[in-house]
């Protein structure tokens, strides 16, 4: 193997690169593949869908015995000519003016633990008569990934037909946000007395009846450090480096927040740098939510922020405060844009994962995780930017030299020939299997139906002829990948066109690098392993 990795003896070359132009294949028919996957066992009209009908009736009288047969005719029809299955009939025999049914509250849960794809129902009126409901459902269709269709076409998430969702939806937000508001009216009373409404208290604060106080551990202390240390000259990022490498816990981890990091970063330094509750000073309403349905926030000016001076004992001094701020709008004027290198969002570190960063005094890069964090969080993995332009240079050369091989194009077009028409007889045989297990269960929604079989039955033998579609589809869409492979001669020639178009150049330009390669990934001893966007990763 040369320096570049790429092997010279001709057998072992010609099943290499019948590897790399396969997977180049693979990456440009994902598409294709995904949608052939879903024509069979994925989510969308006419494909399989696991669904809860729900039916709702006023009364138990006679009459309503007879539409709640009607009804289950209804979905038992359409259900049939989509192709789905039946997960569940949900029924309740109760007034829609209340949420507290219990069918429907069942099918919510079961929504929540994703246990089928698709809600039906015969019109809006029967899912929802109230705000609390009415999100409850919304929720699960954006959030939970469940689908609803009603058979009155007001609704129908697969198709985006949600205009009359969208009405109740608008009706019921105005007395969700009037509620709101009311809450917040009440948090601002509270504030304005000078009271702590927030959920969380500041980092080397607790809240005892609405009151800040110090707290008696280190975290004040950690925060006349972070203070001093940037009137000192230190950056936020170098504080941070500092707080993670002498095994400070951060703030979330003080509080006891799931999924909490151990590394101080730039902006949990600046949030303290900036709270003027170190100074004393009790500020609230600095943000809020932006509606009633969305957790986004924005910034309340100053005027209208409710503001209580000295409401509680400062960690830091005013003057002290006041002179950070001024630091961190002086220097916020002078600090220049990073400059974006060549390698920029291509270079990773192999063993964090973290982009690696340019720095001038190496001319080179190192790991970002390490340039932030410090030997702690990783080891730096330094790599010359001239000895990076030189192998990416090099390897397409060779890349190109290996295709241009005459011989190897004349015996895999043969190889070619015999290999797909063995693969479109398997794709036939496959087909009309599945299209068999699909007359089955039409039928098994008949005999449910009828009542000839029960719902657990139905269900059992509908779960084992979806495992065994499953496992055909897998197969076909193995073969499906193997057959679109075989274009393997058209793939070669338009690949090899596409890198000799780039060998006039004699430097490495962003253009060069960005459309042939996907990433480059560092190793501890500073070697490049290049992922093409074409083939498997070539490693100096």
């Amino acid at each position: 193997m040369n320096r570049t990795g790429i092997v010279k003896e001709e057998v072992i070359i010609s099943e290499n690169y019948m590897n790399v132009i396969n997977q180049h294949k693979v990456v440009n028919n994902v598409e294709q593949v995904n949608t052939a996957t879903s024509q069979i066992t994925g989510k969308g009209n006419g494909v399989r869908m696991r669904c809860a009908i729900y039916i709702r009736v006023s009364t138990d009288k006679e009459e309503q015995k007879a539409s709640l047969k009607y009804q289950k005719e209804l979905f038992y029809r359409y259900i049939q000519e989509q192709g789905w299955d039946i997960y569940e009939f949900y029924i309740d025999v109760q007034t829609g003016t209340t949420a507290k049914r219990k069918n429907l509250q069942k099918m919510i849960q079961d929504a929540q633990e994703k246990k089928f794809d698709i809600i039906l129902a015969k019109e809006l009126s029967r899912l929802a008569r109230n705000g609390e409901l009415s999100y409850k459902i919304k929720n699960l269709c954006e959030n939970q990934g469940i689908h609803i269709i009603t058979l009155d076409n007001a609704i129908n998430t697969l198709t985006g037909n949600t205009n009359m969702f969208g009405l109740y939806a608008w009706m019921y937000e105005q007395e969700s946000q009037n509620t709101s508001n009311r809450v917040k009216e009440t948090l601002r009373t509270r504030a304005k007395k000078g009271l702590f409404k927030g959920s969380n208290s500041p980092y080397g604060y607790e809240v005892k009846e609405g009151k800040l106080y110090i707290k008696e551990d280190n975290s004040p202390d950690i925060v006349r450090r972070i203070f001093e240390e940037y009137l000192a000259g230190s950056g936020r990022e170098s504080i941070a480096r500092g707080l993670y490498n002498d095994g400070i816990p951060t703030p979330a981890e003080v509080a006891g927040k799931k999924n909490a990091g151990d590394k101080w970063n730039d902006s949990t330094i600046k949030l303290i740098l900036t709270n003027p509750h170190y100074a004393g000073d009790l500020v609230q309403g600095r943000s809020t939510t932006v509606s009633v349905t969305s957790k986004k926030r924005k910034t309340i000016d100053k005027d209208n922020q409710i503001i209580n001076k000295d409401a509680h004992e400062a960690i830091i001094p005013r003057d002290v405060f006041n002179a950070v701020q001024h630091q961190m709008k002086v220097r916020t004027k002078f600090i220049t844009a990073p400059k974006k290198n060549l390698f920029t969002n291509v270079l990773f570190c192999v063993d964090c994962g973290k982009g690696m960063w340019y720095r001038s005094n190496r001319k080179g890069y190192i790991c970002g995780n390490y340039a932030r964090h410090g030997k702690k969080a990783c080891s730096s993995h330094l790599i010359k930017e001239d000895y990076l332009i030189d192998t990416v240079l090099t390897d397409i050369q060779e890349l190109v030299k290996q295709i241009d091989k005459e011989q190897y194009l004349k015996k895999l077009e043969a190889q070619s020939k015999k290999s797909k028409q063995s693969l479109q007889k398997q794709l036939v045989k496959l087909d009309k299997q599945i299209d068999i297990i699909k007359g089955r269960k039409r039928k098994y929604i008949n005999m449910l139906a009828e009542e000839i079989i029960t719902q657990e039955e139905y269900r059992e033998i509908v779960e084992a002829n979806n495992i065994e579609i499953n496992e055909l589809a897998e197969k076909k869409n193995s073969l499906f990948i193997s057959l679109e492979n075989e274009q393997t001669v058209d793939d070669i020639e338009k690949l090899k066109q596409e890198l000799l178009q780039f060998l006039n150049f004699d430097e490495l330009t962003a253009e060069i690098l960005h459309r042939l390669i996907n990433r480059i990934e560092v190793t501890v001893d500073g070697t490049p392993v290049i992922h093409f966007r074409f083939s498997a990763p070539i490693m100096e």
